[in-house]
Parts: structure tokens; sequence; C-alpha cells
């Protein structure tokens, strides 16, 4: 075994893994062995696995067969041990959930409404229909505009172009906070939470620094973590502003990217 992998040269004690596009293959909708077998051998390290997606807690059968220390999800809007039980939660102001149905009755706009146990949508139109097969994922229901549960909302999805988003969230939604990962839609979480802050909170909860971390993304969501980090690594799939911010540039997912970048810095 290469000695770099028993020292650990970094001293990392926890990694954050974003899930679609990531750990998941846009390609083949599946987790390569390759990244299994890395994720084991981190665990056998001593080493915190956790994931930091922006699905809701509810949307993760597709990794339940692996094991993982936490689940960050609706990018830092909620927090979750290994066995689901709660760290912490923040909910979308329900003036902005009023401003976004009320908008979207005056204009053309899909959006979602994601809460702890179920996923709600305003309209099934091809755009919505196929976001959701992307990403292997039952399209939701639609909402019964008259019993919109606005108060406990963790994210919404907006279906919005990026050069409209800016405008949008400062008319529509300016106490959330708009990110994303596909020029379909934006996701769109309470002000001030991020993927970031959900470090923040697992590093707190295990009483890691944040000089102790390292994670992996591809998107625009997975920014403020890949720059938070001791080692942020982007997927050779990830768009050029991630790449750009990132510590290191690893393969892609298909490509065995998270087990050489792993192998690369001697965490495994």
């Amino acid at each position: 075994m290469n000695t770099l992998n028993t020292k650990n040269p970094h001293k990392i004690k926890a990694v954050f893994f974003d899930i679609d596009g990531t750990l998941i293959s846009f390609k083949t909708g599946k987790i390569p062995e390759s990244t299994q077998k890395a994720l084991e051998k981190l665990r056998e390290n001593g080493i915190k696995v956790i994931v930091a997606t922006g699905r809701s807690i509810s949307s993760l059968h597709h990794i339940q067969h692996l094991e993982f220390d936490g689940f960050i999800t609706f990018n830092g809007g909620y927090c979750a041990t290994a066995s689901k039980e709660l760290i912490s939660k923040y909910t979308i102001d329900p003036e902005d959930i009023q401003n976004l149905i009320d908008h979207a009755e005056n204009f053309p706009l899909s959006y979602s409404l994601m809460y702890e146990n179920k996923v709600e949508i305003n309209d099934a139109t091809p755009e919505v229909v196929g976001m959701y097969a992307h990403v292997n994922l039952p399209v939701p229901p639609i909402h019964d505009k008259e019993n919109i549960d606005k108060e406990n909302v963790l994210q919404a999805n907006i279906f919005l172009r990026p050069e409209a988003e800016a405008e949008f969230m400062h008319k529509v939604m300016p106490k959330s906070i708009a990110s994303r990962w596909t020029p379909l839609f934006a996701d769109v979480n309470p002000g001030g939470i991020s993927k970031k802050v959900g470090i923040e909170t697992f590093c707190e909860h295990f009483g890691i620094d944040v000089s102790e971390t390292m994670a992996f993304g591809d998107g625009g969501n997975d920014i403020s973590m890949l720059k938070f980090v001791k080692i942020g690594v982007a997927m050779g799939n990830a768009n050029d502003i991630v790449k750009e911010i990132s510590d290191f540039i690893t393969e892609e997912v298909d490509d065995h990217g998270i087990e050489k970048a792993l192998i690369h810095f001697g965490i495994i």
C-alpha cells in the first residue's frame, strides 16, 4: 500500500459529497463501483462520509445501500444524522412563498415546493417532467392551490433561465437565496443557507475543524462548500465556474474521479 494512504498527510477527518453528477452518474443513473469502494475505505480509515445535496431528505433512496455518517439536504437547510435524526432545519420565509405563488398566477413559471416528507409542483410541463426523469425521481403531485403549506417549505425549485434569476429573486423572493446546477432551474433556499452552513453544522456536531475537511461537487450549489473546506474537488463534469474555484479537478464520475482524487491526496 502506498505510504501516503496510511499517513493521511492532510489530516482529513470528514469528506462531503454532492449526489447528482458527483456520486451518481448522469449517464448511468448509478454510483460507480470504484466510488462505492472508495467510500467504504474512507469509513474503514475512520473518516466521516457525509452527503451534501440539494435533494430532499426523503429522496435519498438511490444511495440508501451505502453507509454514511450524516446528510446535508436541501442545500444545507436540513441536516440529519445517519439514523435520520434531525440536527438543524431552516424554512423559507412564508412571504417569499406567497410571492412565488402569486407571481406564477400572473406569469408563466413552473415551480416545486419541497417539504420534509413531500414535494409538490404547480404544473407538470415537459420541462418539469424531463428534469425529474434526469435525476431518476418520480414527478411530484400537483398541489392544491387552496391548501398550500407556506410555513414549512424547506426549498423551492424555480424553472427560470439563469439570465432572469437575479431580477426574479430581487422582486419576488428577496428573503431567499438561489443557486443552480443546471440552466433549467434554480434551487431556492432560506437566505444565508448553503451547503457551507451544512458543513459548519456537522463540524460542530462531530468536533471537527474545517481545516480537516474535504468536499466533492460539480454544480453551482456546490461552490460555497468547495470554497469553504480545506480541499475542494471539482468533478471532471463540473461547470467552468466550479472548476475555477476548486483546489483540484478530478476525472468525471464515470471515469473513477472520486477514487482517483482520494488516492491523489493520500486519503485512501
